[in-house]
């Protein structure tokens, strides 16, 4: 996509706005983009409508950018692999399904879109010959409300009778999910309940046990505790209440058309559900990239010195800006890598870490620190690869809008969220995007930062060895190599999604489809987890392997980009050549499809000795592995014993 030209204009302008003039803004964005889908010019028509996609958009600007992406996929443009969705809803999903397929789009996926018909969510899945199993989804949305539920109280049940009805209601989810899983293998994902914004009991609804909005809770709650790995919740009752509950439950919407919310909220609620269905294939964003002055505090450090920065309790804006690294922090704590990007004398920038006493960051928070005078996209570039991620993982956060532009012009793939002048604003301008949607948390995630600070000092002590043998060998690397448990489940299926550079197909399989094959005997299911004298890395390779007649066939195989030419690749390779021997195999065939990000591993079967099997006309290529003089390949990992439990 061009950054030169009118239509480069008018895209800056139309993101630089608030939310409030989009009306205005969006139809002369709306006439570049016609002009560009009349040339063929699909790939910049498709650029445009995804950078016009955004999470405050109003229902009619929406509706206008629907009908814009319908367009352009009537004329030829070609996406990704689809997601095979299938939304089943307790109210009228018709609007919401449509602008869940805007939002992945505007994501970087596309949908091949199932929605069963008002109400019959549970007759759907019951019957095998319904709809849904017609169309084999691997991702199921149970759109439902407060009024799906059906084991409600009356206000005289006594608290064992609640907690009898709490259990029943849950019973019946479960058994939905159940059946639905073992029929398709596939994802769920379910809302919650949103509570009415009425209280019959008014002050006292939280407290008597009979209550409405108590039973809600208590739903919520069990919900939440008992879903299992192939269930996702999503939090609508959170969306209400952020929303006001009031405003949220229109009424007059329901009754007229039995929609869940009135339509100014259709965006906010289609936004965060494609951002559940983004983070779990793999979509979501890695890095937050952080500018610091008038960003983490007001001032100019270089200017105004340490004392003279606004930070802390003193003032108003002290305090916002204290309230803003607060949250950054809990970033940080839950898995999202922290950089630094800033304009600056790298000493000077580095000092209020390490000395200002109300600093909340500091600078063990900071997976990668570049402050110089240096453009801030180049830089972005450097901090991408120095961190080994791609550009479209980075979101940045500027005070300056001259620099955010920049970023926007230069380095389209980063993430530029608009900023209010008031930093009390910052949380809310960083949450409306979901940038950094969680379906999981496993200790990978809450290790990340230290793990790429630990990265970096490998790096280090590689360029102060004499060759790569003895690298290695200083690292005394230990590696575990087990099946897939249920300990490591979240991770495995987390790898599968997000790996792009190092994963030989690309098969986006869900804990749902993972979980089948832990318990089919002709698969192998294969972690590796390395640990060498700087840290731990955790969960860093999954390989998914069936047997087919003689040979045990390679479906999967990810691995983290940050342990490459470790020998992490040999180790594998070994436990397959073991475990096929096991079996009574005599080759290993694998597989490679290529996509526009994993060249990395293009000659990967080649370089380990496979010979070619066949290829075709996508540049898809197949190859095998004779096991026949099978001998170990060398490689400087300690294998420990297999550990089921660990």
């Amino acid at each position: 996509m061009t950054t030169q030209g009118p239509h480069y204009a008018v895209l800056m302008e139309y993101l630089r706005g608030g939310a409030g003039d989009l009306s205005d803004r969006l139809p002369p964005l709306l006439a570049q983009f016609k002009a560009r889908l009349e040339d063929g010019r699909l790939a910049e028509a498709a650029f445009l409508l995804r950078q016009a996609v955004r999470p405050d958009l109003d229902y009619t600007s929406a509706q206008s950018l629907v009908r814009a992406v319908k367009k352009l996929r009537s004329a030829g443009l070609e996406g990704p692999k689809p997601l095979r969705l299938a939304v089943l809803g307790g109210f009228t999903t018709t609007q919401l399904c449509q602008l869940i397929d805007l939002y992945l789009f505007a994501a970087g996926a596309d949908v091949e879109l199932y929605e069963a018909e008002y109400g019959i969510f549970r007759q759907e899945i019951l019957d095998e010959s319904s709809g849904l199993y017609a169309h084999k989804p691997s991702l199921v949305f149970l759109a439902v409300s407060w009024r799906d539920l059906t084991h409600l109280p009356t206000i005289s049940d006594d608290r064992a009778a609640v907690r009898a009805k709490v259990q029943a209601e849950l019973d019946e989810w479960a058994q939905l999910w159940r059946t639905a899983h073992q029929r398709l293998g596939c994802q769920i994902i379910q809302n919650n309940f949103e509570e009415p914004p009425w209280r019959a009991l008014g002050n006292l609804e939280k407290r008597h046990p009979a209550s409405l909005g108590r039973f809600i809770s208590l739903v919520n709650h069990e919900l939440a505790e008992a879903a299992p790995a192939y269930v996702t919740v999503h939090d609508v009752d959170h969306l209400s209440a952020a929303a006001g509950r009031w405003n949220w439950s229109d009424a007059r919407f329901f009754h007229h058309a039995k929609m869940p919310c009135g339509p100014e909220h259709l965006c906010t609620y289609a936004h965060s559900v494609a951002s559940v269905i983004a983070s779990q294939a793999g979509l979501s964003h890695k890095c937050l990239v952080l500018d610091l002055d008038n960003t983490l505090w007001g001032g100019v450090v270089g200017d105004d010195g340490l004392g003279g920065i606004r930070l802390g309790h003193a003032t108003p804006e002290g305090e916002a800006y204290l309230a803003f690294q607060q949250y950054l922090k809990e970033l940080r704590l839950r898995g999202v890598v922290l950089a630094v990007c800033s304009k600056n004398e790298d000493a000077i920038a580095r000092e209020a870490f390490e000395k200002h006493p109300e600093m909340v960051l500091r600078l063990d928070d900071i997976s990668c620190f570049v402050a110089n005078w240096n453009d801030k996209a180049a830089n972005l570039r450097q901090i991408a690869a120095e961190l080994n991620i791609g550009l479209n993982s980075l979101v940045f956060v500027d005070d300056n809008p001259a620099e955010r532009e920049l970023v926007r012009t230069l380095a389209p793939e980063v993430a530029v969220p608009e900023l209010p002048e008031d930093p009390s604003g910052y949380i809310q301008a960083l949450e409306k995007h979901r940038y950094f949607q969680l379906v999981s948390l496993n200790a990978e995630d809450i290790q990340r930062t230290n793990s790429y600070k630990a990265n970096a000092a490998r790096k280090q002590a590689q360029a102060q060895a004499s060759n790569i043998e003895e690298f290695l060998q200083a690292l005394d690397m230990t590696g575990l190599v087990q099946d897939v448990n249920e300990h490591s489940l979240e991770r495995t299926v987390q790898l599968l999604q997000r790996s792009n550079q190092f994963n030989l197909t690309t098969r986006r399989h869900t804990a749902a489809q993972v979980m089948a094959m832990m318990s089919d005997p002709a698969w192998e299911t294969t972690t590796i987890t390395l640990k060498d004298r700087y840290g731990d890395n955790g969960l860093i390779s999954v390989l998914l392997a069936r047997r087919e007649g003689r040979a045990l066939v390679i479906d999967t195989w990810v691995m983290s980009c940050r342990v490459l030419k470790r020998g992490v690749e040999h180790l594998a390779l070994n436990h397959l050549a073991r475990q096929a021997a096991r079996r009574g195999l005599d080759r290993l065939r694998g597989e490679y499809i290529p996509t526009p990000k994993n060249i990395l591993v293009k000659d990967h079967y080649a370089s380990l000795g496979f010979a070619p099997a066949g290829t075709d006309t996508d540049g898809r290529t197949w190859w095998e592995l004779d096991l026949a003089d099978w001998t170990d390949r060398p490689h400087f990992i300690k294998e420990t014993a297999t550990d089921a439990t660990a």
